[in-house]
């Protein structure tokens, strides 16, 4: 098939990566989005997730993989993780390579999600050029209508898991020490150290991002002439 004919819905943030310009170097028709789950749909019914070896470790970590591995398994028939630069990188990141290698371990046998290493990002366009190519004649819509879930527990999770470094593992440590979210939002930052996982690195974060003044908010101290 002509590369001229394919075509890809990508997450919009992914136009960092460089690799949609790639895309469209070659004649990708590439549609830029906020994709809920996944970063490059390539058939209806196949996702890639796309990871720098450095954010694959921290998603290891943070318990941010496993959860995003239930999603694509929910949404998708066929997802896969493209994991992206030089597995050299992982000893001068972490101490023991071995909690990684076991976590990835789990991703490939567990949820039967390939994991797929490219050097580079231009190996990486490649690569999903011919994951498209294999399936264009793949009939069906690209994007699927991804309800939020009625589940007040998932609900819950979801909420939290939008922290910084919040993954459903810490997510749910934090249910289980604060017992709602209103709560663990207004804990202190002392408290939320204190949870296993959490630490004062990943507590000053979460704090600092709660406690921000948003852009957003409007100046309420100027007023107008109708208010005089």
């Amino acid at each position: 098939m002509n590369i001229n004919e394919l075509r890809m819905i990508v997450d919009k943030r992914e136009r960092k990566s460089g690799i949609p310009d790639l895309l469209r170097a070659v004649g990708v028709k590439v549609e830029l989005r906020n994709l809920p789950v996944g970063d490059y749909i390539v058939a209806p019914e196949t996702v890639v997730e796309r990871k720098s070896v450095h954010d694959l470790v921290s998603s290891v970590f943070d318990g941010r993989l496993f959860d995003q591995c239930n999603r694509l398994k929910e949404h998708f028939e066929h997802p896969s993780i493209l994991m992206e630069g030089s597995l050299d990188k992982i000893e001068q990141i972490i101490e023991n390579p071995l909690v990684f290698y076991g976590a990835i371990s789990a991703v490939v046998l567990d949820y039967k999600i390939p994991i797929i290493p490219t050097p580079s990002a231009s190996h990486s366009a490649k690569l999903l050029i011919s994951m498209c190519a294999r399936q264009a004649t793949s009939k069906g819509p690209f994007l699927k209508k991804i309800k939020k879930s009625d589940d007040l527990q998932k609900q819950q999770l979801s909420v939290l898991c939008s922290l910084p470094g919040v993954g459903e593992k810490l997510a749910t440590r934090m249910l289980e020490r604060f017992g709602t979210p209103s709560k663990t939002l207004n804990a202190s930052f002392t408290d939320l150290s204190k949870i296993k996982g959490v630490g004062e690195s990943r507590a000053l974060k979460i704090r600092k991002m709660l406690d921000a003044e948003s852009k957003y908010k409007k100046n309420t101290s100027q007023k107008t002439l109708h208010d005089i």
